[in-house]
């Protein structure tokens, strides 16, 4: 898949949750704005309800997006037959839309209204989509091959090179505004230490004033626009494997900490879920069939 295509790839699948919450919520503001009590009465209550056409039908799509999500991300970890269907990457992808899509249509299909039971399954679902937004966090801390297996700390430091030596070989710098741009980088390693997530949002800020001073040498020194694109592209780079190689251990031992916490909730969504459809049916609701 060429990046043109994931990028289309992704935008696809981001409309696509968009545009469902969009229909959604327009389709059912005024009935789910309702009170309780009073919407038994309202015009929209036999279609939106839970057990209504559409309703009903937005929580079997919501459930069956999320069985799929995980089933298929998990035999594509798995099974080795599936190896060569496409990058795991591109699977993972694929399991966060899908776990983004289900819970949101299974949301509108409880018609904000949660209660017994089903509710430590949507409960349940919510810390599982919750949980999935910080593991996927983490996992982009860590630096993979493209077929998304996780690098070593050496061959992450393999992959950074030598920023100095980049510069001082491929372009024509003076003492003064090599020396400058080398030590702005030192500056910002220097500020790696602090804690992980404390120090999220001084690091980010942080490296955008280590750019823009970079940046403003630069500019000094007037250079050609591609000269300067593609050593703003080394300095961001290796700032960004600083980053990652400062906190890769702790990184890898949060991940394993997050797997820890995140299969309990969705094998508790998983096994409430069967349960409900199963009660479901067991009271005849068919949907359409």
């Amino acid at each position: 898949m060429s990046r043109t295509v994931h990028r289309i790839y992704l935008g696809l699948m981001v409309i696509t949750v968009g545009v469902t919450f969009v229909l959604l919520a327009v389709n059912g503001a005024e009935y789910y704005l309702t009170t309780i009590e009073e919407r038994v009465y309202h015009d929209d209550h036999a279609v939106l309800k839970p057990s209504g056409i559409t309703g009903h039908g937005i929580g079997i799509f919501g459930s069956l997006f999320m069985v799929v999500g995980v089933g298929s991300y998990m035999a594509r970890k798995r099974y080795r037959f599936m190896a060569r269907m496409g990058l795991l990457k591109h699977w993972l992808e694929f399991h966060i839309f899908l776990c983004t899509l289900g819970p949101l249509l299974v949301l509108f299909h409880t018609a904000f209204k949660f209660g017994g039971l089903v509710a430590v399954s949507f409960w349940s679902m919510v810390a599982v989509f919750l949980s999935g937004i910080a593991g996927r966090f983490i996992y982009l801390q860590i630096p993979r091959t493209i077929e998304g297996r996780e690098l070593s700390l050496n061959e992450v430091r393999a992959m950074k090179g030598n920023l100095a030596d980049q510069i001082k070989t491929s372009y024509d710098f003076d003492d003064d505004s090599y020396h400058r741009i080398i030590e702005t980088v030192k500056l910002n390693r220097a500020s790696s230490s602090r804690g992980i997530f404390a120090g999220l949002l001084t690091h980010y800020f942080e490296d955008r004033r280590s750019v823009l001073s970079v940046k403003e040498i630069l500019k000094r020194k007037k250079m050609p626009s591609s000269d300067n694109r593609e050593i703003i592209a080394l300095v961001r780079k290796d700032i960004r494997l600083s980053r990652r190689i400062a906190r890769l251990d702790k990184m890898k031992e949060l991940f394993g900490y997050w797997h820890v916490a995140h299969l309990p909730f969705a094998l508790v969504m998983l096994i409430i879920m069967v349960i409900h459809i199963g009660v479901t049916l067991l009271f005849g609701y068919r949907w359409i069939f």
